[in-house]
């Protein structure tokens, strides 16, 4: 036996050698599996998408055209009504470019939110340009250095590309980027005047109050906080200043590169897949929720602060009316913004499949993701800018940022010097017996002091703003930049809101104009909250099971809306903003009479034919005759099919069509076949 057991050793250790080289052989095939047998879904997709959170699920990614050509035009394709309408906001008739010598410098201030910018920056370039003065760089309150932000970014270069703001209006207004030396010293020390403008100010006031000023004291300083300070509507005979906001928004203020740069990459990651994408804004912010009275939608925590956010706003003014407000009867006066559980059910009726993309602007709407758990059950494949980038990415938009410490909690802290005198002092306090010392106080922990239970009982007022929390929000401008690009680009938009928490057009609002002013035939789903609200109260006991004919009315409102929401965006939004329904004053028609008849009037019936450099070559007969009955097809009503039970959750796999012979149809049959097929899809 002691002879074998050496000999017997060495067999055990190669047989362990064989084993871990069997591992190893094992756990490298099956990282060649994993790699190589993703399925036919993953082999059409780059690479790069792999490294973020979003997986893309589709149905059959084999199929992915072919399920999409047949209602490829009603669900993604431009809308025809709007074809003859372009883009046009040069100057027209006797345009000059600005003077050398100007009447003066205005110093403006701006404060507010991302779309409360965008407006101030175009109306205040509007007025130098009316006042014949040298417009100063704005300063944007939010992204100041003392906001906590990278110093390596002055203000407005934050946000905005300086060098291609100041070249692309240098026919308009005179920019430049500080004040002269012995102005900037008056500005610092209060010697000029200063006029805190509203957003409703008319030309009157700047002729007749601020010119004569600018004449006194060669500079002056605007302090912009209500989201813009000119009125929207100017006179007819001021229309190139209209035409000179056009020119502001949508073409001399571009983002700087690497914020261009990070939303082109997000635009690039959405589109690998190779399909359209719709871009969905909730609008749910809680100053929107707050101001319209919505606290009761939430029945929860979130209600306390809605309601808590209202009575802030009716004691400073902001609001009037009841703290107590019937959220029903908001929500149904089209008041509130559609939840997103009711946005899916929608455009799951109008046909949109599970497997859609729908990029979600705005990150996490107010409420948390609680209210977007329907949502992403209805649709699998709902992302944001989180889960198409990097923290890495967004680390180089941010620059390189200083560590910031909360003072105000080193105050609560007591230092090691106070508490050994304060132990000194007791033990020679005097003879004993003596009292023992006060209990500390308890000690305010920080989910104590930031969670919102830690004030909305405390005090009527909102908390202080801390330093961190100002970053947060020059941080937000950013993401709301990436954002409004992503949705300008996007196949589709659907704004769940339209209204901010002063009453006035919101971040969707100049998505919406931006959208119609590039390309108007963009599919841009303009919603009508009071009719939506109704029909969704009609099935609300039974909302996940709607009927043909609920499904054929939403289709026809969504379908329909497209054009006519054009007139109610038009009277409601317009005269509050102009730049989020920037026609007819910047655009042009190559064929003015073929414009629907619903749309002359207010809604286009000013607008001007195009030029004649404009003008492309006519198309043939044959093209003309198919655009007609695509028109004619558009228009037809929709026929629902002839019943349906649980179309709107339903994963229906299409059965792919015989290659065999096919059978001639009309459009209009083609249509009416195809909205039967869908419905049926779900009995299937």
């Amino acid at each position: 036996g002691e002879g074998k057991s050496p000999i017997f050793r060495s067999r055990l250790k190669w047989v362990g050698l064989l084993g871990l080289i069997l591992s190893a052989v094992s756990l490298s095939a099956h990282f060649l599996l994993a790699r190589y047998s993703l399925g036919f879904a993953a082999s059409d997709f780059k690479s790069s998408i792999t490294i973020f959170t979003w997986r893309p699920v589709f149905e059959n990614a084999a199929d992915l055209y072919a399920a999409y050509a047949a209602s490829y035009k009603r669900y993604w394709g431009p809308v025809k009504q709007l074809q003859m309408i372009h883009p046009y906001a040069d100057p027209r008739g006797n345009y000059v470019a600005p003077p050398s010598q100007t009447n003066g410098y205005i110093f403006v201030r701006i404060r507010g939110g991302f779309h409360e910018i965008r407006n101030s920056i175009a109306d205040v370039v509007v007025v130098a340009r009316l006042l014949n003065a040298s417009l100063v760089i704005p300063e944007v309150q939010s992204t100041t250095s003392s906001k906590g932000i990278s110093t390596q970014f002055k203000s407005f270069a934050y946000l905005y590309n300086e060098e291609l703001f100041m070249a692309a209006l240098k026919n308009d207004v005179k920019i430049l980027k500080t004040l002269p030396k012995d102005l900037k010293g008056a500005r610092r020390k209060k010697e000029i005047p200063s006029f805190k403008v509203s957003k409703s100010a008319p030309p009157y006031f700047y002729l007749h109050r601020v010119l004569p000023m600018l004449f006194k004291h060669s500079v002056v300083e605007l302090i912009v906080s209500d989201g813009g300070c000119l009125q929207a509507l100017l006179p007819w005979n001021l229309e190139e200043y209209q035409r000179l906001r056009c020119r502001v928004a949508f073409h001399a203020l571009k983002f700087r590169d690497e914020i261009q740069e990070l939303a082109t990459k997000i635009l690039y990651r959405l589109r690998t897949s190779g399909r359209p994408f719709i871009a969905y804004d909730p609008g749910m912010t809680r100053d929107a929720l707050a101001y319209h009275g919505c606290a009761e939608l939430f029945q929860d925590v979130h209600t306390e602060l809605i309601q808590h956010k209202r009575a802030w706003m009716l004691k400073r003014g902001i609001v009037k009316g009841n703290l107590s407000v019937d959220s029903s009867e908001q929500h149904r006066r089209g008041l509130c913004p559609l939840m997103p559980e009711e946005i899916g059910i929608l455009l799951r009726a109008y046909g949109y499949s599970w497997d859609t993309v729908i990029y979600l602007s705005g990150g996490e709407a107010f409420g948390g993701q609680k209210k977007l758990i329907p949502l992403h059950a209805m649709f699998e494949n709902v992302v944001d800018r989180t889960s198409l980038s990097l923290p890495s990415e967004w680390d180089g938009i941010y620059g390189r940022e200083a560590n910031l410490v909360d003072k105000s909690r080193e105050k609560e802290i007591p230092s090691k010097e106070e508490e050994k005198k304060k132990t000194d002092d007791w033990r020679a306090s005097g003879p004993r017996p003596r009292p023992l010392p006060p209990p500390p106080p308890r000690q305010k922990y920080p989910y104590n002091v930031e969670g919102w239970w830690g004030w909305v009982a405390e005090s009527d007022d909102e908390p202080e703003t801390t330093v961190m929390e100002l970053r947060m929000n020059a941080h937000k401008l950013l993401w709301e930049a990436v954002d409004y690009t992503v949705c300008v680009e996007a196949d589709v938009f659907v704004p769940g809101f339209d209204f901010d928490g002063k009453g006035n057009p919101n971040f969707a609002s100049l998505v919406m104009g931006h959208r119609m002013y590039r390309l108007p035939t963009s599919k841009t789903f303009r919603m009508d909250r009071r009719e939506m609200a109704e029909l969704l109260d009609d099935i609300r006991d039974n909302l996940y099971q709607p009927n043909r004919t609920w499904i054929a009315a939403v289709r026809k409102h969504l379908h329909g809306n497209q054009v006519d929401g054009l007139k109610r965006a038009a009277d409601v939004s317009k005269p509050h903003s102009f730049l989020s329904f920037p026609l007819p004053e910047c655009g042009c028609s190559k064929r003015r009479r073929e414009l629907p008849v619903r749309l002359h009037g207010d809604v286009f019936g000013s607008i001007r034919e195009c030029p004649s450099w404009m003008t492309t070559t006519t198309t043939n007969g044959r093209d003309e005759r198919e655009n007609e009955s695509d028109d004619v097809d558009e228009e037809e009503e929709v026929d629902p099919g002839p019943t349906v039970a649980s179309i709107l959750f339903n994963q229906v796999k299409e059965e792919p069509n015989d290659g065999g012979a096919e059978v001639e149809r009309s459009s209009k049959e083609e249509t009416q076949m195809e909205d039967q097929e869908e419905l049926e899809g779900g009995e299937r």
